[in-house]
């Protein structure tokens, strides 16, 4: 695969403030912002190492209650953080979040 190809999850939210806020509990941090004037929707870029999310504000651009699956490698003190138990998969160890707009993060030790 070429370093230069990759796979950009969006997810939709209502105030990407409060969600680059909460993402930044799971140690992403905001890249750029985007908003085609004052007052419009924002589309937000959040990373974190490797990985990477797109928040938009945009209607539709993506639904509630999306599941992504994220493979981050601090399982253990992410579920500290957010009081969440850890599940034993046959694949890893895993904990599930929702953020503040009702998507699904499903997040498992790679």
């Amino acid at each position: 695969m070429d370093e230069d190809e990759d796979v950009v999850p969006i997810l939709r939210v209502r105030d990407a403030g409060t969600a680059v806020a909460w993402y930044a509990r799971l140690g992403f941090k905001k890249i750029w912002e985007h908003r085609f004037e004052e007052g419009f929707p924002a589309f937000v870029e959040i990373e974190r190492g490797k990985v990477r999310l797109f928040l938009s504000e945009h209607e539709g651009d993506a639904r509630p209650d999306t599941l992504i699956y994220l493979r981050l490698r601090e399982v253990a003190t992410l579920a500290q953080e957010f009081g969440v138990e850890i599940t034993q998969a046959p694949w890893a160890q895993e904990i599930e979040l929702r953020d503040p707009d009702g998507n699904r993060l499903r997040i498992g030790a790679p």
